[in-house]
């Protein structure tokens, strides 16, 4: 109420300058009815014409941007101007953080690993974020107010989006080459729809890896277990010699021996999947492994091979001694099997210039084929499955030194060529490579033999 007072100043001033000119009038021209006239005109015409001017300057204010003060007249017009700047700088500031709030939310889904598309009642994308972009080959800028059944013409997301129910998740192929992908629409607003993508490729690709290694483990077990149930129906049924009845049993003892070792190499598997990264702080001298490998190799070639080994080496390796061993002798094992009689097997040792070194295996074998050395290490991949068997293989060798080399911070390199030979590496980090500095000796108890570590 502080413009009151002023207002009834600013009235009083009105009146008393209307009766001096009224007075004035009369006077002058000898009809005091005229005078009064006249002092009222002139205090009334006072009063708008001083209104009317601020009145003018509040309103130019507001056709204007408001970026400067209001006009800051007293009474009335001063204060109404103040409250009416108040008012749009409170907005201006509500609108501002509302602004903010809405920046950071679509920052947020921006950043999120789903696809989102905002669509409106005649389903055009309203917003669309760039994994969403990615999915369906869309712009998040260029397609706004497009209709997304104009840009994304899979007849089963068409489908879906027309038929308006949504209980159940559409999968849609070959949206990018081969991915895989979960789309979701939910409703929301009126006729609004928010459609929800998500990138599926590679847990389906897991499933499918996981239901083809149930199927294979299941093969690889009922083979030998068939094999065994029909030699014992064979000697419950039928008269043997004792000759035959050896034979029946080395077979079922190889047969059994084949699914233990099987059953061993899944349990290894899993045991180096599901456990930590081996600690940097555990040293394995690795002449002693290299020793014991090459040992267990010239036992398991028993004189068929030539088989050589680097020289001392005085280094020392970080990690778990069984697994290491397991990894180095898998390798050597596969390059006994798989080279014919006379070939020349060589396991070695390269430091790197990065303080880093590899282990090798080569072998001077048959080779592999360019187009089988990514699936090498695959579980129960074969180049020739026939073969495998026949030397004794699982599978599952090289799928093991894959998962060992990694959990050491190191990967498998494979080098092979049709004719001329293979050469496997364990490319190993700095982190875990040191010169000797002490005595160690490998733990008899991690010291697998050779001819029990599984092919390739």
């Amino acid at each position: 109420m502080g413009w009151l007072i002023p207002r009834l100043l600013i009235a009083a001033i009105a009146v008393a300058l209307g009766t001096f000119v009224g007075n004035v009038a009369g006077s002058w021209s000898r009809l005091p009815l005229l005078g009064e006239l006249l002092g009222a005109a002139s205090g009334v015409g006072a009063l708008v014409l001083l209104d009317a001017l601020r009145g003018h300057r509040l309103i130019q204010w507001l056709r204007g941007s408001q970026q400067e003060q209001a006009p800051r007249d007293a009474g009335l017009w001063g204060e109404l101007g103040y409250r009416v700047e108040r008012a749009i700088r409170d907005r201006d500031k509500a609108l501002q953080r509302e602004q903010q709030q809405l920046q950071q939310f679509l920052s947020a889904i921006e950043a999120s690993p789903n696809g989102v598309l905002m669509l409106d009642a005649q389903d055009q994308i309203v917003w669309c974020n760039r994994v969403a972009g990615d999915h369906f080959s869309l712009d998040p800028l260029r397609d706004l107010r497009q209709r997304i059944t104009n840009l994304v013409r899979y007849p089963a997301f068409v489908s879906y989006l027309q038929a308006g129910h949504y209980e159940q998740p559409l999968m849609l192929s070959n949206t990018r080459g081969r991915a895989m992908l979960s789309v979701i629409v939910r409703a929301y607003g009126e006729g609004m729809r928010l459609v929800l993508s998500l990138d599926v490729t590679e847990r389906e690709r897991a499933e499918a890896m996981r239901r083809d290694f149930v199927a294979n483990v299941s093969h690889e077990i009922r083979t030998p277990l068939t094999v065994l149930t029909g030699f014992i129906e064979t000697m419950a049924s039928l008269p043997l010699t004792e000759a035959e009845r050896k034979r029946v049993l080395s077979l079922m003892d190889q047969q059994t021996q084949r699914m233990l070792s099987l059953v061993s190499d899944l349990l290894t598997l899993a045991t180096l999947e599901g456990s930590p990264r081996p600690a940097p702080d555990r040293w394995v001298v690795l002449d002693a492994l290299l020793q014991r490998v090459v040992t267990d190799a010239r036992a398991l070639s028993g004189g068929r091979h030539q088989i050589t080994t680097a020289a001392a080496t005085q280094v020392e390796l970080a990690g778990v001694e069984a697994e290491l061993l397991s990894a180095v002798a898998n390798l050597a094992t596969n390059a006994v099997r798989y080279t014919p009689e006379g070939g020349q097997i060589a396991i070695g040792w390269r430091p790197l210039a990065d303080g880093g070194g590899e282990i090798s295996v080569s072998d001077s074998g048959p080779g592999i084929a360019a187009e089988h050395i990514p699936r090498l290490t695959e579980r129960f991949y074969r180049v020739d499955g026939s073969r495998s068997r026949e030397t004794g293989g699982t599978g599952l060798g090289l799928s093991i030194v894959k998962h060992v080399v990694q959990r050491h911070g190191g990967e498998l390199l494979i080098e092979s060529e049709i004719g001329k030979g293979s050469v496997f590496r364990l490319h190993l980090p700095a982190v875990r490579v040191r010169q000797q500095n002490g005595e160690a000796e490998l733990g008899l108890e991690s010291a697998l033999p050779l001819a029990e570590q599984s092919g390739r």
